[in-house]
């Protein structure tokens, strides 16, 4: 049986921009055909546009659920946050992936009990709502970040927690997965840094720069899809997957966005809880951390979850962005292909949808 075939799937933070391209590759069948996909979020105008973009109109209508996506796609309001949403929204689903999060880095910073309630609260929620009500969900998806590893920012502090939190459950909830996912930065995902310099550049600059030395992990994301499905299919309990991707210096990326315009860049500082490099695996999770495949899979601390990985090659090295900086003309080849990939897919959407 394909992954997803007569699956049921809550997505929390369905309407964010890795949301809606998961669901949109849900969508194509090259898993299997869900039973059901609930887009789960608090924002309830994200949701009504998400619908209206389903239903190729440009103004609302006066059904609330459209008959040729009710069976397949449903909208649920609600928040992480609160449990009792959440519980009823986890009712008969069986893979749930918890997109929901706050992300932003200075914003983190200045409410940090904001990001403790969505980012760490959220993941006890769904922990505790599978273990109180005995609900069968097969897996769960906790979609991490780069800076929950040697976190020194609210964020990274948070998400850190979230990985805990989920490897913990395997313990607690007989018949679910909990396994995660630690990706880089997200090619034009919202908030990011490419839609903020194009913003700048189309206003005529100039375009910020906390530092030059500055370097991020980058990956598109189809690329971060493409590693949820694998891990859907290969990881076991406990187990975090974590891309082998490139990482660029940002002012790189800013020259070629620029692309010889007359455009100053305007080193402006290293913003609250921003770090110069990121790191993906830490010099002390590289000791439990393997090669699968192309991906490298660090492996639970809990002793409980440790599984057999013999024929896995263990990596025994630090990750960091700062050591794998890729060239400028490689960086123009990424952001190519990137384009073309969204292009791809919205031939594939039309068709889905026609």
């Amino acid at each position: 049986m394909s992954l997803l075939e007569d699956k049921r799937i809550l997505v929390t933070g369905g309407t964010g921009s890795l949301g809606k391209v998961l669901i949109h590759r849900i969508l194509s069948g090259e898993h299997g055909t869900p039973r059901q996909i609930v887009v789960f979020s608090r924002d309830e105008a994200k949701q009504h546009f998400m619908r209206l973009e389903y239903q190729k109109r440009s103004v609302a209508v006066d059904d609330f659920l459209y008959k040729n996506f009710q069976a397949l796609v449903s909208f649920k309001i609600g928040d992480v946050r609160d449990y009792h949403t959440l519980a009823v929204a986890m009712r008969d689903v069986d893979v749930v992936i918890n997109a929901a999060a706050l992300k932003q880095v200075p914003a983190c910073e200045y409410f940090p009990a904001e990001a403790v309630a969505t980012n760490v609260l959220g993941a006890t929620n769904i922990v505790r709502a599978i273990q109180e009500l005995a609900l069968p969900v097969e897996k769960v998806v906790g979609i991490s970040t780069d800076k929950a590893c040697l976190p020194v920012n609210v964020m990274g502090m948070t998400k850190a927690l979230q990985e805990r939190i989920f490897v913990s459950g395997n313990l607690g909830c007989t018949g679910t997965s909990f396994i995660g996912l630690r990706y880089g930065n997200v090619l034009a995902s919202r908030g990011s840094i490419i839609p903020l310099f194009h913003e700048q550049i189309r206003a005529g600059g100039p375009v910020t720069l906390t530092t030059p030395e500055m370097t991020r992990f980058m990956l598109s994301l189809n690329d971060a899809v493409d590693l949820l499905f694998v891990a859907l299919a290969e990881a076991r309990p406990g187990e975090i997957y974590v891309p082998q991707i490139p990482s660029l210096r940002v002012i790189d990326l800013a020259e070629i966005l620029i692309d010889g315009r007359e455009i100053a860049i305007e080193e402006i500082g290293i913003r609250p809880g921003e770090k110069i490099h990121e790191v993906l695996i830490s010099d002390e999770e590289s000791h439990h951390t393997v090669e699968r495949g192309n991906h490298l899979v660090i492996l639970p601390m809990l002793p409980e979850l440790r599984a057999d990985v013999d024929g896995d090659r263990p990596l025994s090295r630090v990750f960091t962005s700062a050591e794998h900086v890729i060239s400028k003309r490689e960086i123009q080849e990424l952001l190519i292909a990137y384009k073309l990939r969204i292009e791809d897919q919205l031939d594939i959407e039309r068709d889905l949808l026609a």
